[in-house]
């Protein structure tokens, strides 16, 4: 199971970064877990300055819009 966050204060593209992880887990069949991260010094303290921010598994993969559709993919599938 790959624990996935996703750091960002509610802003329409955070929640469209939820909505696209959440689809991609349920296309390809891989067990996630979201948690959406919205205190502000919880995202600094990963260093994200632009969100939404993406932890997969502890280590900061993606800051700054919504990823590519195959971006997620590979996360998910390596």
């Amino acid at each position: 199971m790959k624990a996935i966050k996703v750091l960002g204060t509610g802003c329409p593209n955070c929640r469209r970064t939820v909505a696209l992880i959440e689809q991609v887990a349920h296309d390809t069949g891989v067990a996630v877990t979201v948690e959406k991260v919205e205190d502000l010094p919880a995202i600094m303290g990963y260093g994200v300055m632009s969100t939404p921010g993406v932890v997969l598994d502890g280590t900061v993969v993606h800051a700054g819009g919504v990823p590519g559709r195959d971006t997620v993919e590979r996360w998910l599938t390596s």
